[in-house]
């Protein structure tokens, strides 16, 4: 290369220089390597080249959004029904194949609660009274209900994690109540160890209709 050529390469270089300079002090942006998509589609991976020539992937992040916990069926709902039965006003019966708890009213009317109720093996039927009453109970799991769940607690205080809810209703001698839940989702299916439990705001309902002596039939 003859000693002019290559000064004029020389000049020619600087000025690219110069200008390059000059438009980044203005603020022009230079451009970015194009964006390249997989040929997969359906792969979650982008592919964009960077300055250097390299190569660079990266994942997409894809967000799961938390269902959280299932509704209750509406059906289970509190609502007033017609009634036929021959009990007499204030008694409360139980219909554990149906789910419901029925407290009678009267002139062919009862209130109509939702219910969860024992899971297969332990269901019961029979006739009590309402023992004893209690608000925010706390919870003492008898032994063998800790001998087949080792984890859990000796007892717990009331309060809304308990599992026993706001209200509980004591059935005779027996180890059955029934009671409120801090899992209102369960109302209507078979999930307990033989207690008949409601939505808190239902057994609170139910709580202050009712006093000891009450006559509760589960059948």
């Amino acid at each position: 290369m003859s000693r002019i050529a290559f000064l004029m390469t020389v000049t020619v270089i600087g000025f690219l220089g110069v200008a390059g300079a000059a438009d980044a002090a203005q603020g022009f942006a230079v451009p970015r390597p194009p964006a390249v998509l997989s040929p997969d589609l359906s792969a979650p991976w982008l592919r964009q080249t960077e300055p250097g020539g390299r190569l660079h992937q990266g994942r997409v992040q894809r967000t799961r959004l938390n269902p959280g916990p299932p509704r209750m069926d509406p059906k289970f709902l509190p609502t007033t029904v017609r009634y036929s039965g021959s009990e007499t006003p204030g008694t409360i019966v139980i219909d554990t194949n149906r789910r419901f708890l029925y407290l009678v009213l009267g002139g062919g009317l009862a209130k109509r609660y939702g219910v969860g109720v024992g899971r297969p093996g332990f269901e019961w039927a029979g006739i009590h009274t309402i023992t004893a009453k209690a608000e925010w109970p706390s919870w003492t799991p008898p032994e063998e209900m800790r001998q087949r769940d080792p984890h859990l607690p000796t007892s717990m205080k009331g309060g809304p994690d308990n599992p026993l809810g706001a209200r509980a209703l004591y059935l005779g001698d027996t180890l059955y109540r029934i009671h409120g839940s801090n899992q209102p989702w369960t109302i209507g299916h078979a999930v307990s160890s033989g207690c008949i439990r409601m939505r808190n705001e239902d057994v609170i309902d139910l709580y202050d209709r009712v006093g000891v002596g009450t006559e509760v039939v589960v059948m």
